[in-house]
């Protein structure tokens, strides 16, 4: 426990940049466990997915008030349709193909909620260990833009990094890595890796709010510049995932999705990457097709970095500013504990102040203030 990299001195990771089959869980499950494959034998250790990748982002249809009611709403019960619940039968398929190929998996997938009679779905990442097992999965705190219309908010209960044989691995989705007491939460859990997922790489467009940023390593994206800077800050590994998607991934049924004037896709043409501890690309941003990025991660860059800067050591102020964090689960129904009356006979607090030599006043005290604590 606490050793860099779990003490291997060197993990080969990679990316999944690669499109789903729109809006069929299946198929895209299909697809996933294909790539966990190919990773796997390739030597891979830890595997990042895409934003949402199954069974896509569903915020790329920029659906309002002018919206045809009856398509939204066939919209929205094949989103509820193809969420992942966790853990599943969907899930048990992932943690086998991560078990067979002997991987550890972060997959980014609409979450179906697990309250009884909920149907609110959360843009979630699931984590699953090489052994198969589900680590945890973390439900992004704030649905950007028009992604409210798709996903509840998360909450704190699920900022974990989680301890593997590979070292320390967590992640944030998209604008999370902008939210900066959540992304210090992350960094003070002293990762590893961290894995940063995307929907695309954009830049501001004309005639829509979001184009497609393909130029030299995407540099107009925010994202690009951020990874790099998360990466030194919090003396880790940054594997990047950008979404991908083409007009042939929509199956037949989608096709006046696809073509519709509400539909903005054409900027998720990847710029996934990966970034060293120092803020170097280990994979420069690749554009245009489905692909995986591979690079070998050493735990000297990791130490050789946190010898200049070390967040959580030599470089941290924490008796200037603290970060609170509120690690409890939202829940819709408090129940109210039955009070407890304690009660202590006379004799026994006699008994008690002269076993003991405390005064009887002071143990009188003590009892009032459990009943308090208690209640």
């Amino acid at each position: 426990m606490g050793k860099v990299l779990g003490g291997k001195d060197r993990v080969k990771v990679a990316v999944a940049q690669a499109s789903p089959v729109f809006l069929d869980k299946d198929k895209t499950i299909e697809k996933a466990c294909k790539l966990i494959e190919e990773a796997g034998n390739n030597g891979a250790e830890l595997l990042a997915f895409p934003e949402a990748f199954i069974p896509g982002y569903p915020a790329y249809y920029t659906v309002g008030y002018e919206t045809n009611p009856h398509e939204w709403t066939d919209y929205m019960i094949a989103l509820q349709e193809n969420a992942l619940s966790i853990p599943s039968e969907d899930t048990d398929i992932l943690c086998h193909a991560a078990r067979e190929a002997d991987i550890h998996v972060v997959v980014g997938c609409s979450e179906l909620d697990d309250r009884k009679g909920s149907s609110s779905i959360f843009n979630s990442l699931l984590f699953i260990s090489r052994e198969g097992k589900i680590l945890g999965k973390h439900r992004k705190l704030m649905p950007t833009y028009t992604e409210r219309l798709y996903w509840a908010q998360g909450d704190g209960s699920d900022l974990e990094v989680y301890e593997t044989d590979i070292g320390r691995i967590g992640g944030l989705i998209c604008w999370e890595n902008h939210m900066v007491l959540v992304r210090a939460q992350m960094v003070y859990s002293g990762q590893d890796f961290h894995i940063a997922v995307w929907p695309g790489n954009w830049k501001r467009g004309n005639e829509k709010l979001l184009d497609s940023d393909t130029s030299p390593l995407g540099a107009s994206c925010n994202l690009q510049s951020l990874i790099r800077v998360h990466a030194f800050e919090s003396g880790s590994f940054v594997l990047s995932a950008c979404g991908y998607l083409d007009s042939e991934d929509f199956p037949e049924r989608w096709h006046y999705i696809r073509d519709n004037d509400h539909i903005n896709y054409d900027w998720a043409r990847g710029g996934s990457a990966i970034v060293n501890p120092a803020g170097r690309y280990l994979f420069e941003p690749i554009f245009e097709k489905d692909a995986i990025l591979y690079a070998d991660c050493y735990a000297n860059q990791i130490k050789a970095v946190k010898a200049v800067f070390d967040s959580l050591g030599h470089y941290s102020r924490f008796d200037v500013a603290k970060l609170v964090y509120n690690k409890e689960r939202l829940d819709p129904v408090i129940k109210n504990r039955p009070k407890v009356d304690i009660k202590i006979k006379t004799e026994d607090i006699n008994r008690i102040s002269d076993e003991h030599e405390i005064s009887k006043e002071s143990l009188e005290l003590i009892v009032e203030e459990l009943k308090q604590l208690i209640n």
